[in-house]
């Protein structure tokens, strides 16, 4: 089935910006999809690298690719404004620095057709290294849970996690008012929670369609103003010992996320230690992972950040 010379059926929306480094590769996911009957929108939000020079020949070659160039505005209304422009019923969303199976559109677009109520779908994602070129060097995998997804469960480790992840109805995203513009963290957490609180299901499809590459420098990996955005959002929901419990978990999550990422053993070891203190039982209800990430945030700092990206991915 093609795109070409028809409406498509889903838009892909990519925000762009200084991702010279990888944002062919994530391209080329996209393009390689087998479901073919998609365009793909990508917001160029001021780049100050090369990227619009490599994006401006694949964008003359291919006339599924939309290139839109524009001063910088922020991801969220980068992503608002690839949907004003989409033409699909599905919008997927993905980020210039991750990756997708080949086959991610096609399961996304089965469920809704056998569906036609769901407003969102997401799937399970692999981790991968910062270098990585395909989805085979995930070194760990996300997990989803079965039924619509529950509130509760995206505000605390939020199994959704990355925008890359997401494929929403265009009519769902639109009367859910969009992404806010004026959060620059959680954003995307924020936007899937308001969507549960407007009444819209949202289920997993139990397959590994996203690879989420750990960039050290990048925004994901401001994990203080992650915290801080998270905590603006959560509040926002919940008060009193829920609210206590659901951070313990999220001070868990950032302490798993430091590590597996290679960042700063201290900073891993605050996390664990803060979640702890803030409500233990909730921090250890899944003992395993709770144990094992103290272990770890203690062990961490006797250890070369080689060694802990290896061990703890």
């Amino acid at each position: 089935m093609s795109a070409q010379g028809n409406t498509p059926h889903v838009t892909v929306v990519m925000p762009v910006y200084n991702a010279a480094a990888t944002i062919s590769a994530t391209i080329a996911s996209v393009l390689a999809q087998t479901f073919t009957a998609f365009e793909l929108v990508i917001v160029n939000d001021g780049s100050t690298d090369d990227t619009l020079t490599r994006l401006m020949p694949l964008a003359e070659v291919d006339p599924r690719i939309h290139l839109v160039s524009r001063p910088n505005g922020g991801v969220s209304s980068a992503r608002n404004l690839g949907v004003e422009l989409a033409r699909g019923e599905l919008i997927a969303f993905i980020d210039a620095d991750d990756l997708w199976a080949a086959d991610k559109l096609a399961a996304h677009v089965a469920r809704h057709r056998s569906d036609a109520k769901l407003a969102a779908s997401y799937a399970r994602i692999g981790f991968l290294p910062q270098h990585a070129a395909t989805l085979d060097a995930c070194r760990t995998l996300s997990s989803v849970g079965r039924g619509p997804l529950r509130l509760i469960e995206v505000l605390g480790e939020n199994p959704v996690c990355t925008m890359s992840n997401l494929v929403v109805r265009r009519d769902a995203f639109i009367a859910a008012g969009g992404l806010d513009t004026g959060l620059s963290h959680a954003e995307d957490q924020e936007f899937v929670a308001r969507l549960l609180s407007r009444g819209s299901r949202i289920e997993a499809i139990n397959a590994v369609l996203v690879g989420y590459r750990f960039s050290p420098d990048g925004l994901s990996m401001d994990f203080d103003r992650m915290k801080a955005g998270w905590q603006l959002l959560a509040r926002r929901h919940l008060d009193g010992p829920a609210l206590a419990a659901l951070e313990a978990l999220y001070l868990r999550y950032l302490a798993r996320r430091t590590l597996r990422s290679g960042g700063s053993p201290v900073k891993a070891l605050s996390y664990a230690l803060a979640g702890l203190r803030t409500e233990p039982r909730a921090f250890l209800a899944d003992r395993r992972r709770g144990l094992g990430t103290l272990a770890g945030s203690f062990a961490a700092p006797i250890l070369p950040r080689a060694m802990r990206r290896h061990v703890f991915a």
